[in-house]
């Protein structure tokens, strides 16, 4: 295993010397002079007509059809907080890359100035006409539940917050996954949440939507588990919903209670170890499944919860097994809604991507891989694929393609940029 120290200097060489990750490149050929009389002046006014009789048109004519805005205000950088809107710029870099290479879109990092939830909101509506897409990225919790519902109601293309939606998709292929391997069903199985931040939130939604009785949830916060009724609670927090959606059996105390007769314990809260106590496995039910997510460090340690006697662990790091990372999610994601070019992001969406996932997943399925690696590079097709064809399905899709057109579309850009990518690395290389 590579030292932390070691990873941060050489991450820094390398940024050092490219000046960033990403870049813009022509994507028509240019032959000479003469071409700017097409490609831009006068020509190019033509398209411009053409758009303004019907905005319909820049989805054809533009880079609209394939391009989305990766926006974050800084306030909860990849772990790192509140750092604010330039310092996060070479982790929108760093998505935006992953975009292109698993998912063949052109992503545009863009870090906003701005704090304040409704003027960054006003912000992304004004910049949006020249996306096909809105890529949400770290911002605090729960001002990111607001602008998240905010901008789905203002915009007409799809808004996704990953460290919501996609964080929450990996989790539920995950479980599929592991409820397989210990021969558990969905709709039986008791399931403690740790944490009900900007993941897990979005994780209890898709639990419930998937068929995960409320009965069957209990959720914990920094104040203990969530019940009808309890004090701190008002009547317009997210967590009010969650306890009127959860936990109907009133259940109360801390961590510990909630771990108690559980199947599964699902945590995306604080940084451990220690926040999960290894005793507490041991009141669980038969065959332990731990989705420990919390970034650095887990909140209980692999070795640690399968020395208490859990079955499956997953966490959010790369150098365990089992690692449960919405980068396998939002390439695919975005690729499918662009295809078909949709005007939203619906839950039944995500649900088909965790289907694909796990589905991928299944023939090779053991205690050490429940879910698939972000380099298993058809699973970002597969992705796609399912959530295009949701899409269609449910009306929300501008561009109605039947099943063989979107696999044609999915796969002929997935290929291109994959041949490209290989021939830059190749110049890059030599």
């Amino acid at each position: 295993m590579v030292e932390k120290e070691e990873i941060y200097r050489r991450a820094l060489e390398i940024h050092r010397k490219y000046e960033g990750k990403i870049e813009t490149v022509p994507k028509i050929p240019f032959r000479g002079l003469d071409d700017f009389t097409y490609l831009y002046s006068p020509g190019v006014a033509r398209a411009c007509e053409v758009i303004e009789e019907d905005p319909e048109e820049a989805y054809e004519l533009t880079w609209k059809s394939n391009s989305i805005a990766i926006v974050t205000d800084g306030s909860r950088t990849l772990g790192l907080g509140d750092i604010g809107s330039l310092a996060s710029l070479p982790v929108m870099e760093g998505k935006a890359l992953i975009f292109k290479l698993f998912g063949g879109v052109d992503a545009i990092p863009l870090p906003i100035n701005e704090h304040d939830a409704d003027r960054f909101m006003e912000i992304v509506e004004r910049i949006s006409p020249s996306f096909g897409g809105i890529n949400l990225e770290d911002i605090e919790s729960p001002k990111c539940f607001y602008i998240l519902e905010g901008l789905k109601k203002r915009l007409d293309i799809p808004v996704w917050h990953d460290d919501q939606q996609g964080t929450a998709t990996a989790t539920l292929a995950a479980l599929f996954g592991a409820l397989d391997v210990v021969g558990k069903k969905l709709e039986e199985v008791r399931i403690a949440i740790i944490g009900v931040g900007a993941a897990n939130t979005a994780t209890i939604r898709l639990l419930l939507e998937s068929g995960v009785p409320g009965d069957n949830i209990v959720a914990v916060d920094s104040r203990g588990i969530i019940y009808r009724g309890r004090d701190d609670l008002t009547p317009d927090s997210y967590k009010t919903w969650i306890a009127n959606s959860t936990n109907s059996g009133g259940v109360r105390g801390g961590i510990r209670d909630a771990m108690k007769g559980a199947d599964v314990v699902i945590a995306a809260s604080m940084p451990g170890p220690g926040v999960i106590e290894k005793e507490w496995i041991g009141l669980m039910n038969d065959s332990p499944i731990i989705f420990a997510e919390a970034n650095p460090v887990p909140e209980i340690l692999p070795e640690d919860a399968m020395e208490a006697g859990a079955r499956i662990v997953g966490t959010g790091r790369s150098d365990y097994p089992n690692q449960v990372n919405n980068s396998l999610v939002f390439p695919g994601i975005f690729r499918g809604v662009l295809t078909v070019r949709a005007r939203e992001i619906t839950d039944e969406m995500a649900i088909e991507a965790a289907k694909a996932l796990y589905e991928h997943a299944k023939p090779k399925l053991n205690e050490s891989y429940i879910i698939p690696r972000m380099d298993e590079l058809e699973i970002h097709e597969k992705v796609a694929f399912r959530v295009a064809e949701k899409a269609v399905e449910s009306g929300i899709a501008r561009k109605e393609l039947n099943r063989k057109e979107i696999r044609k579309e999915i796969d002929s850009v997935l290929e291109k940029t994959w041949k490209k990518v290989r021939m830059i690395s190749d110049v890059l290389s030599s």
